[in-house]
């Protein structure tokens, strides 16, 4: 039985204030829910990090990062090692947001190298993978979405891989309003876990947990969760307000 995963991406939103309010009334809203059934997550800007892991250290909140580079240190001015994460209380990290691949340039080759650096650096980390919306008319979506995953996962052995949380997320979805039904969410998780069976086998692919992440709100989060390869959500804008992501979270262990 996979334990449920919740996480919100706060992306570049929020200031210091507002990032320890959050926490506190999240922290607050989840006293009446049973953490002990999901894992919970929060990825705030690197600058608020320490703020939020000190603001969380009484909740069942564990914080990451929402991105990184894959050297341990040196000369490269103006990025973050696992290192520095894991010193501020970092658990978790993004890897291959849609946002980081299609914004500002990422390859997978790039993303490889993070999710590597990430394990190495005793990070858990996140492959976020996903398709465009001209991708999916053109119904390119499983290509896709197969090749951002071996890529991704490429030169891991059985042992590394079982530190990685997998993230669907349709482009097309993400801060659009737009959602995938939940079956033709299920069907992406469905092909990847298939896939992840392939690469190594089925016990892993049982085991591997593989979110969904475009616009999951309150309100649709129940009959997605209900899919049985959908393992919890990587949230955006809902994350951004304490009750919306509380009852994200209520939904998954309903």
């Amino acid at each position: 039985m996979r334990k449920p995963f919740v996480a919100g991406n706060w992306k570049m939103n929020l200031n210091k204030l507002d990032s320890i309010e959050l926490i506190e009334g999240l922290s607050q809203g989840l006293k009446d829910i049973d953490t002990e059934k999901v894992d919970i997550a929060v990825y705030p800007p690197f600058v608020y990090i320490d703020s939020v892991v000190n603001t969380a250290k009484s909740s069942p909140i564990a914080v990451g990062a929402q991105d990184f580079y894959f050297e341990s240190n040196g000369a490269f001015t103006g990025e973050i090692s696992t290192d520095m994460l894991k010193d501020v209380g970092c658990i978790h990290a993004l890897c291959g947001h849609s946002e980081r691949r299609h914004v500002l340039g990422e390859s997978d080759e790039l993303i490889n190298k993070k999710v590597t650096a990430a394990i190495l650096g005793g990070l858990l980390p996140t492959l976020c993978v996903g398709e465009l919306l001209e991708e999916r008319q053109a119904e390119k979506t499983e290509d896709i979405v197969i090749n951002q995953v071996k890529k991704g996962l490429e030169g891991l052995a059985k042992e590394k891989v079982s530190a990685v949380t997998l993230a669907y997320e349709p482009v097309w979805a993400i801060g659009t309003g737009l959602t995938a039904t939940p079956q033709q969410a299920q069907d992406v998780h469905a092909m990847i876990r298939k896939l992840i069976a392939e690469l190594y086998d089925q016990q892993t692919a049982d085991q591997m947990r593989i979110q969904y992440g475009g616009s999951v709100k309150p309100n649709n989060a129940e009959e997605l969760f209900g899919k049985p390869d959908i393992d919890g959500f990587l949230v955006g804008g809902a994350s951004l307000k304490a009750e919306d992501f509380k009852a994200i979270i209520a939904a998954v262990i309903k």
